[in-house]
């Protein structure tokens, strides 16, 4: 006897395509990604140099204009709201994929980081921040006074 390992069928060819369908299905309704506008939470690169800290999100396929950043009480918070509000008339669809929701996302700011010279620029699917260090104040050396 060989035993097997059971996985899920996934409409490639490794099974009959006839049953695939109603797994996806199910996996998506209750995943909470049917229909293509459930919440999406971006991936985030965070990184430090000398000068300040670099905030880099990926989030394609959206505008400059989606997007809300706040700085406020020592928190960044960063928000967008994407809706697809196209609406064709005739068409009815089987599948709709393309991706509308929202997402929030706040992180604690250091207490090093400029918060009025905070940019931000949105190029190639990448929303770019850039949170610069205050300047460290100038350390007095030591100076020895001789008694005379």
């Amino acid at each position: 006897m060989t035993l097997i390992k059971w996985s899920k069928p996934n409409g490639l060819g490794n099974r009959n395509e006839i049953y695939s369908w109603p797994y996806s299905m199910f996996d998506e309704f209750f995943t909470g990604n049917a229909g293509g506008n459930a919440a999406f939470v971006p991936a985030v690169n965070i990184s430090e140099k000398a000068e300040g800290f670099n905030v880099e999100v990926s989030a394609p396929g959206l505008k400059k204009e989606d997007f809300k950043l706040e700085a406020h009480d020592g928190t960044l918070r960063i928000s967008c709201e994407h809706k697809n509000e196209s609406k064709e008339e005739g068409r009815t669809f089987t599948r709709r994929e393309f991706r509308y929701g929202s997402f929030s996302r706040s992180f604690t700011l250091p207490e090093n980081v400029q918060v009025e010279n905070i940019k931000a620029s949105y190029e190639n699917g990448i929303l770019n921040i850039e949170l610069p260090k205050k300047q460290e104040e100038a350390k007095q050396s030591i100076k020895e006074i001789k008694v005379s």
